[in-house]
């Protein structure tokens, strides 16, 4: 059965992907190649949003200790980093999820909304868990086919459970509102293409903190029927 927040999606499902193939960026982030090339090199956006969260993540816990401020505790944090690199991390998602690169483009978008309403800073402890719910909600949306929670559940070393209620949790902290405009789209694109030239603007017009929102507690999103995964702990 459909549940209230595959209504939700489904309301707002749009193929990007078609009206963004003819830019620039959307090529050189390797964008235009569906699932990626089976065996070959990983699309250019995994290693380039890599780089930019990993220095968004170096900087905050910098700040952090130099002005004694303690981040705010949520779900999504984790008692200690997980072992795998955001690299690593990214990577085995996209090897493991099949979903479009272009969906890590508006699961950064997802992410940069969800620190304008938290009062928190993405750091170590709490990205590898921002990250693959980010990622679930964009193939959600983006994607025709995607795995369901189960799946995601085992890709990124979460119990199912956690998986639903990170999956919520996120979905509050953005208003429910997952559509992305082709415009942003773009301009997000453009962002990544110019950090990869080594021209990015990335850090300083990017919030490095989110500002103050409660999270508001709610239960999982039920899942769908049981897929076969790659299972490992990762967090």
């Amino acid at each position: 059965h459909h549940s209230t927040l595959q209504v939700w999606l489904d309301m707002g499902k749009q193929s990007l992907n078609g009206k963004a193939k003819g830019s620039k960026s959307y090529v050189i982030l390797g964008l235009d190649d569906d699932k990626g090339v089976p065996g070959g090199r990983p699309p250019r956006v995994l290693s380039v949003l890599s780089s930019v969260l990993e220095r968004k993540i170096q900087r905050n816990e910098k700040l952090l200790k130099a002005s004694g401020r303690k981040d705010v505790i949520t779900l999504f944090h984790g008692t200690r980093a997980p072992a795998l690199s955001i690299r690593q991390y990214i990577d085995r998602i996209f090897k493991y999820s099949g979903c479009s690169p272009s969906c890590f483009v508006v699961a950064y978008i997802y992410l940069e909304k969800l620190l304008e309403h938290m009062d928190v800073c993405l750091t170590s402890l709490n990205a590898h868990r921002l990250i693959i719910t980010s990622v679930l909600l964009a193939a959600k949306y983006v994607d025709d086919e995607c795995y369901n929670n189960v799946y995601y559940a085992k890709i990124g070393g979460v119990s199912i459970a956690e998986m639903n209620r990170l999956e919520m949790k996120f979905l509050v902290g953005v208003d429910f509102r997952l559509h992305v405009a082709v415009e942003m789209f773009d301009n997000y694109c453009t962002k990544l293409e110019e950090e990869a030239a080594g021209r990015g603007q990335i850090e300083r017009s990017s919030r490095i903190c989110g500002l103050g929102r409660s999270w508001s507690s709610k239960d999982g999103a039920s899942c769908s029927p049981t897929m076969a995964g790659y299972n490992c702990r990762a967090l």
